[in-house]
Formats: structure tokens, C-alpha cells, sequence
């Protein structure tokens, strides 16, 4: 059994490198959004033109963006999405809320410092990790049934 596994949330720390690095060996196909910040940001207004207003110039973005991740969603077996410690990351919680909405296995992934503030989010998960280790161990255990050495 392969998994398909999205990797969403927090661009600013190389939490993905870690457990696609961890999970070498496993059959596991790894997607994620786009974590070139500048070019998200700016994908709606470079592919369909400039807006005056940032509201629509962020508004583009997003919808762009959107195609991509709805896709990743909902062709993945396992959602992993990661909140770090800088930013409100709305976009995080949302795609949490929608993988879980699709009936997508979902792992969190995030510090001791958010536990109450996504308690909800933690709720709808099936693993809540502190550690990018610890996610690439439950992908090795759901792969395989062996628990870590």
C-alpha cells in the first residue's frame, strides 16, 4: 500500500524537507501548495493581470492558489498540515477544516504553544504531533506496523 501524502501550512521553516528526508524508503508520494511565498502571493496578478486594489490582488492569488490546493486535498490519502510559531496561519487552519470536511486522515503538526488555540483543529485530527519525526513515524507505522527502534 502507497500513500499520497499533502503537506500544508507553515512555508517558513523546512519542516516538509525533514519528513520527506525521514520518510525516504517509504512508498509515500508527497505534495504540498506552492511555498515560494513571493510567487504565491503574486501568482493571480503575474497570470491574469495587475490590480490597483491589493484586496483583488490578494483575491487573485488566493483563487488561484486555491486549484492547486483543493487538488492536492482531495487526491491525498493523509493531510498533514504544519502551524508554526510566527504568523496567524488562517490558510493552515482552513485546509485542516476542509481535509477534515473531505474525511481525509489528518495530522497536525505543531508546538505545545497552540494547543489551546487549536484544540478544535487538534480534535478533528487523528495524530497530533509536536515533531516532524514523530509525523514521518506514524507514516512509517500506517506503511508498514512497525513501531520506531
Amino acid at each position: 500500500m502507497g500513500l499520497n501524502v499533502y503537506l500544508s501550512g507553515e512555508i517558513h521553516t523546512d519542516w516538509r524537507e525533514q519528513i520527506i528526508d525521514g520518510a525516504q524508503g517509504l512508498d509515500i508520494t508527497f505534495n504540498s501548495p506552492v511555498t515560494d511565498h513571493d510567487a504565491s502571493d503574486d501568482c493571480g496578478v503575474a497570470i491574469l493581470g495587475a490590480e490597483p486594489n491589493k484586496y483583488w490582488h490578494d483575491h487573485k492569488g488566493a483563487m488561484v492558489n486555491a486549484i492547486r490546493t483543493r487538488k492536492g486535498i482531495a487526491d491525498a490519502d493523509v493531510v498533514v498540515v504544519r502551524f508554526g510559531e510566527k504568523y496567524k496561519q488562517w490558510n493552515a487552519a482552513f485546509d485542516a477544516g476542509y481535509a477534515a470536511a473531505l474525511g481525509k486522515s489528518l495530522i497536525v503538526l505543531h508546538g505545545p504553544d497552540h494547543q489551546h488555540a487549536l484544540k478544535e483543529v487538534d480534535a478533528a485530527a487523528l495524530a497530533v504531533a509536536e515533531e516532524s519525526s514523530q509525523v514521518v513515524e506514524v507514516l512509517r507505522y500506517v506503511l508498514t506496523g512497525k513501531l520506531p527502534s
